[in-house]
């Protein structure tokens, strides 16, 4: 007859921890297996970490910054797009490399690569964008707002510039002409051909760089520069010399020749006086002696 054995099986278990960890700035409560991983702070950092180390959010107050480690894939909603640049100021003719981020259904931002964003001009004298974000701007007679902007994903955003004119001859056809662009766009607007330095624009048969260096109005005929001389009383050998308009960025030079003609010798004034009564200025000549003197006025914008 056999006998049935009965046997027992005691099954020890315990559960196994690692200890907490410590740093002046940060604590790290006790990891164990049936937590699923569980948070660690600090005053200026937390961490939500999970089981096995899969995945994990992390966020830093200041500045704020939130990373999403360890996951496989992850789906989100761009919420908002930012268009920056740094400065928001450039040089005509020069370029400005545009920058952009987006912020996502979940609060967090994603920083876009340029050339990921499409980029168009809104308005101003912005020439192109390329497609890494690299604005150029065009030439301005005055410093000129402009505004760009960058779509990603569906969201979009603008981001004004300004446009600095660092150059007073160099807009359009106007460039290099000896006419200041801001006088020219101010008689005749931009890019129009009879604001062009040789061109006569009224009957006075004076050009208009002759005007513009005179200070006159170049579309109205009854603006001219006026010039006579008369004798100074009592005193023969004097003869005053009268010009108006003047300028005071202007410099007006005096020179005198005893004839006229492809041979004449002009020569500076060497003793002379300078009175000035508003835009009217009187230089007299202390030395008005001859038979005959002739007398020019060359004038000069620095």
């Amino acid at each position: 007859m056999k006998t049935a054995a009965t046997f027992s099986l005691l099954l020890l278990t315990s559960m196994l921890h690692a200890g907490p960890r410590t740093s002046t700035n940060y604590s790290m409560t006790t990891d164990i297996t049936d937590a699923g991983g569980r948070r660690a702070t600090s005053v200026n950092y937390t961490n939500d970490g999970s089981a096995g180390g899969v995945t994990g959010i992390a966020t830093v107050a200041s500045p704020s910054e939130t990373a999403k480690s360890g996951y496989v894939g992850q789906l989100y909603e761009v919420a908002a797009v930012q268009v920056a640049a740094t400065p928001t100021t450039v040089n005509e003719g020069s370029t400005r490399q545009l920058a952009a981020s987006a912020t996502l259904d979940d609060g967090t931002t994603l920083a876009s690569l340029a050339s990921s964003v499409s980029w168009s001009v809104v308005s101003g004298p912005i020439s192109g964008i390329s497609t890494s974000g690299l604005a150029t701007a065009g030439n301005v007679y005055q410093d000129t707002a402009a505004t760009v902007q960058g779509s990603y994903f569906g969201a979009s955003s603008t981001l004004g510039l300004t446009i600095l004119n660092t150059g007073n001859d160099d807009l359009g056809i106007y460039a290099g002409d000896g006419i200041d662009d801001p006088w020219q766009v101010q008689y005749f607007g931009q890019n129009n051909p009879h604001a062009a330095a040789g061109f006569v624009s009224d009957a006075s048969g004076l050009t208009n760089l002759f005007k513009y260096t005179a200070g006159l109005v170049p579309n109205d005929s009854s603006s001219r520069f006026l010039l006579h001389n008369a004798p100074v009383p009592n005193q023969p050998g004097q003869m005053q010399i009268v010009i108006s308009p003047r300028l005071s960025d202007r410099t007006y030079t005096v020179k005198a020749s005893p004839t006229l003609g492809s041979g004449a010798a002009w020569n500076d004034l060497t003793s002379f006086s300078i009175s000035d009564n508003g835009t009217e200025r009187t230089i007299t000549d202390l030395d008005a002696t001859g038979a005959r003197k002739f007398y020019h006025v060359e004038i000069t914008k620095p």
